[in-house]
């Protein structure tokens, strides 16, 4: 049952509310003044954290500043000292190059001094001739001395020691005189000639000893040759083909360095071919031909026949009506004269004496320069054959014989072997040094059964060896010096080994 209230009664209630209500505002605005103070304070303390880290930022923006002004004057320290790092290097190496780039310029201004004479020589007026094509002089005007401790075969160009005392002397019957030409174009081909004599003609067995002439000129060589691209044929009066190298000398011309004692060095009159095939690179293959005439070595025996007045005797390869063959194959790379250079080859001569008795001479031969680093170059040759005497070996003989009532008529061509090495360093190339040793043998067995008196020292001869060492000194391309030294040990068949020095002085001037 719904219980009415009276109009006191709701008077009294109403009063009672209001007090509640009054204190409940109360309370929301003093919740609402707190909360508003609250806010102010959290802004307050958000607002100084804001400027505390700004003020970081520009603290920290302007240590980078600094640091960047600091990295950037370090950098350019760094290039200022990298600059002078550079410029002391430069400074260095033009002071360590100094002398080099003064050894260019010495030896430019050389070529360039040799190439105006050649252009002078050019236009000087050549030697006059029949023909229109030039014919050019040349030569070498030597002086040369010599002390020799002991008595040699020849003062002047020994090559074995004989018992006795030494001799000292100076001599310019070494001099050689040349003539170069070049004539017209036939079968395409281009004509060369040319021709060397000497003073040397004395007829002595080691000097004059393939010049029978008495007077003092003597011929040495000559050539003559058609030459194409890869192609020469010649004929000539010279050393094999067998033996293109020999020892560099300047007191050893008139008989090359290291003669019979392994350098096979006779002038002897040739006809052959040369054909070069090229291979890769500067690389060819060299194939050479000839036939040969050789001249008879060292007279060793009194003639057993007279000969007429006005008369000349036949050689023992002449007397046999046919010419000798030889052949040489090479391998060459570079430059010629200069590059590397193997080659082997082989001679065959048929020879026939006064008596009529018939032998062969015959040999192989191996050839070789190695040019080694350091502007060194070793060289030389070596043989082994039987009656080598006329190409200069053998021990000054081809043969040797015997007669007596009882055993009657004995011969025997004997048998040789030798040859020489060279090795040259060239300091510069006005400076040079040579060391060289050559030997030459025939076996003792086969000659002891037929040995001479003690004078027949030639014939006796069964081993000679040569050792030797010279500088050559050229100032300019024409005016050269040279000093050397050689020790000869020549050994006879029945006799000690004599040794003996030799000490040469030259000086040369070519044109």
């Amino acid at each position: 049952m719904r219980k009415h209230l009276s109009p006191r009664s709701r008077m009294h209630s109403n009063s009672r509310v209001k007090p509640r209500l009054l204190v409940v505002t109360a309370g929301i605005l003093c919740c609402s003044l707190w909360g508003a103070h609250g806010q102010s304070d959290n802004s307050e303390a958000l607002s100084s954290k804001v400027q505390h880290l700004t003020d970081a930022m520009t603290a920290t923006q302007a240590a980078l500043e600094k640091s960047q002004r600091e990295l950037e004057e370090l950098r350019a320290q760094l290039s200022s000292l990298r600059q002078q790092i550079a410029d002391f290097h430069a400074v260095e190496s033009a002071a360590s190059s100094a002398s080099e780039l003064s050894a260019a310029v010495d030896q430019i201004r050389e070529q360039q001094s040799i190439q105006e004479t050649q252009i002078a020589t050019h236009e000087q007026a050549k030697v006059e001739t029949e023909s229109k094509y030039p014919l050019k002089l040349s030569g070498l005007v030597l002086l040369n001395g010599f002390v020799n401790t002991t008595q040699v075969d020849d003062p002047v160009a020994p090559t074995i020691v004989i018992p006795g005392s030494g001799s000292t002397g100076a001599s310019l019957r070494q001099t050689v005189l040349g003539f170069d030409a070049r004539g017209p174009r036939f079968f395409n081909a281009q004509t060369l000639a040319d021709l060397r004599t000497d003073f040397y003609g004395s007829g002595s067995n080691s000097g004059g000893l393939y010049s029978y002439a008495g007077g003092l000129l003597r011929f040495r060589t000559a050539h003559a040759a058609l030459d194409w691209q890869h192609t020469q044929a010649f004929f000539s009066l010279d050393r094999t083909i067998l033996a293109p190298n020999t020892p560099n000398s300047l007191t050893a011309v008139a008989v090359p360095a290291l003669a019979w004692s392994g350098n096979l060095w006779s002038w002897n009159p040739q006809l052959g071919l040369t054909h070069d095939m090229p291979l890769s690179g500067s690389s060819r293959m060299r194939v050479q031909g000839a036939l040969i005439n050789s001249l008879d070595p060292p007279q060793i025996y009194t003639a057993t026949t007279a000969v007429p007045q006005g008369f000349t005797r036949p050689g023992t390869s002449q007397m046999s009506r046919w010419p000798g063959i030889e052949s040489r194959v090479a391998l060459l790379n570079g430059a010629e004269g200069s590059g590397l250079q193997i080659g082997v080859g082989g001679v065959y001569i048929p020879h026939r004496t006064q008596g009529g008795t018939k032998f062969s001479s015959w040999a192989g031969t191996a050839d070789y320069q190695v040019p080694l680093p350091g502007r060194a170059e070793f060289s030389g040759g070596a043989y082994y054959g039987r009656a080598l005497g006329s190409l200069g070996g053998g021990a000054y003989k081809d043969y040797v014989f015997s007669y007596s009532p009882i055993a009657g008529y004995a011969f025997r061509a004997l048998d040789a072997m030798g040859g020489w090495a060279q090795l040259t360093e060239r300091a510069s190339q006005r400076l040079e040094f040579n060391a060289a040793f050559g030997t030459d043998q025939v076996p003792g067995s086969q000659l002891r059964p037929f040995a001479g008196d003690a004078a027949s020292y030639y014939l006796n001869q069964a081993r000679n060896r040569t050792y030797t060492a010279n500088v050559i000194y050229r100032p300019s391309a024409y005016l050269m010096f040279s000093t050397e030294y050689r020790h000869i040990q020549s050994s006879p068949v029945f006799e000690y080994t004599m040794t003996g020095d030799v000490i040469g002085i030259a000086t040369g001037y070519r044109f």
